[in-house]
């Protein structure tokens, strides 16, 4: 069964490489299928186009069909195209003639747009749990280790000294920084796109402001080519918060990876959360780590890859972008088990201390030394020349155990308090409630 089809149908070669994958994905849309057609049907009665007997009767059906899906009881037969068939086929078989009428003033195009915004409204939900959680984890282990100090680098050459407390929080208010621009992808995935059907609108007196309030959306896309032209950017934006968070923990599973070497030994972790060698005896490799880095790498180069499949597409939909799920669908559940496993390892961290004991890193003092000089009323540029002498005639002798950072941000004032207010502002802007409010109110209602 196609929603398309007439009296012919395609040859199998044709739907074979067209269908592509779709099936795979379409089952993680279909509750929101059911949500959408709940909400549509709604609205057909309320403009007359369904009588309330029959709405009465879609509804019934469609909860049926979503406390199936819900049980993992729904499957998309053999011979139908997708999850939209699926559901309208169910209809029709339980109910009859009702069922044919549900697709009035829709078309397949903007009956996928709003599956897929509702399906990613939940999906960015999910990410900012668990980045939130991750971000607590860090800022805790941030105040812990506040006082540990630990090298510095650049050009991963040893700079200056740093603190655990310094690092751990460094990354807690990139999360922060992660959340807004995850904000944007929420942003454009919380307005309606329903009854723009094809890119065109309809000649039915839709009221797309009902479905918009049924649905819990913040607003609808009001130009209906600009509803369409929605599926693309949506992704694209998302992809660019996504390739943002993955960044970040890109960069602290490196760090950890190369922390975790001998030649650093600045953390380890308990023999259960890493694994072993073949041939050598000694080894405990971080793999977590090192799996994260990489799918975090591969999430990065999210954009470029929607980026062109978007390249050259004129205005109105284009089989083009059914590709889309298959990039953007894997990548959301792998940054959420890369949250996810992050929190869970650091939990068990072991931070090494006195680091800076060691005279391997004496010359991290050197900043320290000038500025003292700098002080006592030397010219910066000839201490940073008397310095840089004593440590080219090893004569350079410091005090380790005197470090003075005060100004904000520094290893001496971490302002966590103000990073927590980032963390606690950027997730206050998802308004999560709402959207949970109108769906459990759609689902309980009696029509």
């Amino acid at each position: 069964m196609k929603l398309w089809q007439k009296t012919t149908t395609s040859k199998k070669e044709v739907e074979q490489f067209t269908v592509g994958r779709d099936p795979e994905f379409d089952i993680l849309l279909a509750p929101y299928d059911v949500l959408g057609s709940m909400a549509h049907a709604s609205m057909l009665t309320s403009i007359g186009l369904l009588t309330k007997e029959e709405n009465a009767l879609l509804q019934k059906g469609l909860k049926e069909i979503y406390v199936e899906i819900e049980q993992g009881k729904f499957a998309i037969e053999p011979g139908v195209e997708d999850v939209h068939s699926q559901v309208e086929l169910l209809l029709t078989q339980r109910y009859g003639e009702v069922g044919k009428k549900l697709h009035s003033g829709r078309s397949r195009n903007d009956q996928v747009l709003v599956d897929l915004k509702l399906f990613y409204r939940d999906a960015i939900r999910e990410l900012v749990l668990e980045a939130s959680a991750l971000a607590s984890q860090l800022m805790q282990l941030a105040e812990t280790h506040k006082n540990d100090l630990m090298p510095g680098y650049t050009h991963t050459q040893l700079a200056m000294p740093s603190s655990f407390g310094l690092w751990f929080s460094s990354f807690a208010e990139s999360i922060s920084e992660d959340l807004a621009l995850l904000q944007v992808a929420f942003d454009l995935s919380n307005k309606n796109p329903l009854g723009s059907a094809a890119g065109y609108g309809s000649s039915f007196p839709l009221n797309r402001t009902l479905t918009t309030q049924l649905l819990g959306f913040e607003d609808l896309h009001h130009n209906v080519i600009n509803a369409q032209n929605s599926r693309g950017k949506t992704e694209r934006t998302l992809a660019f918060a996504l390739a943002g968070m993955a960044g970040t923990m890109n960069k602290l599973a490196s760090d950890v990876c190369l922390f975790c070497n001998q030649h650093f030994a600045f953390v380890s972790f308990p023999d259960d959360l890493t694994t072993g060698s073949s041939i050598m005896p000694h080894k405990k490799n971080p793999d977590v780590f090192e799996l994260i880095r990489a799918k975090t790498n591969q999430v990065q180069g999210l954009p470029s890859t929607i980026g062109l499949l978007l390249s050259n597409l004129t205005t109105g939909y284009h089989r083009d972008m059914q590709l889309l799920k298959e990039e953007i669908f894997p990548a959301l559940s792998t940054l959420r088990s890369c949250l996810q496993m992050s929190k869970f390892m650091l939990e068990s961290i072991q931070v090494r201390k006195n680091i800076l004991d060691d005279p391997a890193y004496v010359h991290l003092f050197s900043v320290e030394v000038v500025n003292e000089l700098v002080l006592q009323g030397i010219p910066f540029r000839d201490a940073y020349k008397q310095v840089g002498g004593d440590i080219e005639t090893n004569r350079f002798v410091p005090n380790q155990q005197k470090v003075i950072h005060t100004h904000e941000g520094s290893i001496g004032n971490l302002c966590l308090p103000d990073i927590q207010s980032k963390l606690d502002q950027a997730r206050s802007k998802f308004d999560f409630q709402k959207m949970d409010h109108a769906i459990a109110s759609l689902l309980n209602s009696n029509f």
